[in-house]
């Protein structure tokens, strides 16, 4: 980490740790989420089993939107991005430290969210559970990678809390589909998540890099 980056991030921390904006908000969203479809289904039924991963996913995907708004709106105050895109530091080390921030947030919601996730739909890993720990933040990344990219995108929009997820879904609809298929493999044991693994590993890597090249133009745009 370089030392812009790194101030980037424990900024970002610290005004999370004060507020917890992002987290209350993400926590109680996905939450809900989780426990209106645990009362649709019967817990006890083993097609729980096979749509909890999508639960999962979907509960995070909705959750995570209004964090990654938020992070780009309080940039917006105080004319403190204006005061980033003067800066001489490369702005890739602000959009990573911003990534990194989410990702962090969105991990400590998992986490939080996993204890409940678990009695609600009455789970039994029957595959390599160890997987998970790769699926999930491969997932993640994704998610929060794509939607600091497009909120960046869209914060001088009236209407950005409408326009990112119209942006955002359908380019993160191949990892969701990878995330979800691969996080029931795991669950269900009946196959082996490696190839999707693979495809999130993929598209990590390809929309990581192309947000960073294109940051830059993103950033100082009128």
């Amino acid at each position: 980490m370089t030392r812009a980056l790194w101030t980037h991030l424990a900024k970002d921390l610290r005004i999370e740790w004060r507020s917890r904006e992002a987290i209350n908000s993400m926590l109680f969203f996905a939450l809900l989420v989780v426990v209106l479809f645990s009362l649709a289904f019967d817990p006890r039924d083993a097609f729980s089993r096979e749509i909890a991963g999508g639960v999962l996913c979907v509960a995070t995907m909705f959750a995570s939107v209004s964090a990654l708004n938020q992070a780009w709106a309080r940039e917006i105050r105080h004319q403190v991005l204006d005061a980033q895109r003067m800066a001489s530091t490369p702005a890739a080390e602000l959009f990573l430290a911003k990534v990194l921030a989410n990702f962090l947030f969105v991990t400590i919601v998992q986490a939080l969210l996993a204890p409940v996730f678990l009695v609600f739909y009455n789970l039994h890993i029957e595959g390599q559970g160890w997987q998970l720990l790769l699926v999930l933040p491969l997932g993640t990344w994704a998610l929060v990678a794509n939607g600091t990219f497009f909120a960046a995108l869209s914060i001088r929009s009236r209407n950005r809390e409408l326009l990112l997820p119209l942006i955002l879904f359908p380019i993160f609809m191949p990892a969701l589909l990878a995330m979800v298929l691969s996080t029931k493999a795991i669950l269900t044991g009946e196959s082996d998540p490696a190839l999707w693994i693979k495809l999130l590993l993929g598209y990590d890597i390809i929309f990581t890099t192309v947000s960073l090249l294109l940051f830059e133009v993103v950033l100082h745009a009128e």
